[in-house]
């Protein structure tokens, strides 16, 4: 069997989406405050921040709560619970509608997971005169048998267009303490990694729980960006600046992508396939490393 990435090209979020914050969902107060946020994405959330007891409250106070946000030019992507729970139906119904981007599902197991969320949405989308698809995934992967089917679960449906990895639930799946060193993410944090590339959809980064700790956040962030991961869930405002800039391109490594295509343009003109640079051998896999870094410090810029 042949087996190919979807196409995803088309999809708003892949080079956008950076520092989505969550904010519960059942919190006025920070609701409104969301409303100043200067992140890509606010995360209305309706899944482990909201007490059981306030699910209900907190999926009316979203619905009515997104048409605000989004007018205070705030892009919008919904957590909800999970299929288990018995209340993803009622949240896909009272959240679907033209002012948000798409749905962030946790606690994925399999393919039929994202099946049935793509059936519930569609139905959703149906219902209210949508473009069927419109609204696309970002799908957490945070369990063991989730992050060995990461592969197959970014590929079940073309609205994914982010799966992002959960160490919380993870480290509680394996019954394994998590780390200040994070060494027990090393191998699922490149399995996710590697799915997301292998499918074209964005990988997204587990919170960092220490929010007053902006170095260690930066740490963390330059961790996860050797295994692909173009972005970094925020639990707090003041993080977000912080995963913002560490996961757009820097200028040294935009002044040398520069360099790299200047001085390629030179060999391929005389016929050369390489080229060296401060001693390095340059070639094509280099220049094709370095064009799309520039492509993508001019869409973030």
């Amino acid at each position: 069997m042949v087996v190919t990435a979807i196409d995803r090209s088309g999809d708003k979020l892949l080079f956008k989406i950076r520092a989505p914050i969550f904010v519960p969902g059942n919190r006025r107060d920070m609701l409104e405050k969301a409303k100043s946020f200067k992140t890509d994405f606010i995360i209305p959330d309706l899944e482990d921040s909201v007490p059981y007891a306030e699910k209900d409250h907190a999926r009316d106070l979203v619905q009515t709560m997104i048409p605000t946000l989004v007018k205070h030019g705030q892009n919008i992507i919904v957590r909800i619970n999970s299929l288990g729970t018995g209340l993803a139906e009622k949240d896909i119904a009272a959240v679907v509608s033209n002012d948000i981007t798409g749905i962030s599902m946790g606690k994925i197991r399999s393919t039929g997971d994202v099946l049935s969320y793509d059936r519930l949405v569609g139905a959703a989308e149906q219902r209210i005169g949508l473009t069927i698809g419109v609204i696309k995934f970002i799908l957490w992967i945070e369990t063991s048998i989730a992050v060995l089917h990461a592969f197959d679960i970014a590929r079940a449906s073309e609205r994914v267009a982010a799966i992002a990895f959960g160490a919380e639930d993870y480290t509680q799946d394996l019954g394994i303490k998590r780390t200040l060193s994070g060494a027990e993410l090393d191998f699922p944090r490149a399995m996710v990694g590697l799915a997301a590339r292998a499918t074209g959809v964005t990988a997204l980064d587990t919170p960092y729980v220490q929010f007053r700790d902006k170095n260690g956040l930066e740490q963390e962030i330059k961790r996860v960006q050797k295994y692909g991961y173009r972005g970094k869930f925020a639990i707090h405002p003041d993080q977000i600046e912080t995963i913002r800039m560490q996961f757009k391109p820097q200028p040294d490594e935009v002044e040398y992508a520069c360099r790299v295509v200047e001085g390629w343009n030179v060999a391929s003109s005389e016929g050369r396939g390489s080229f060296d640079l401060d001693g390095n051998m340059i070639d094509v896999p280099i220049v094709e490393r370095s064009r799309n870094l520039l492509a993508e410090a001019e869409e973030l810029s």
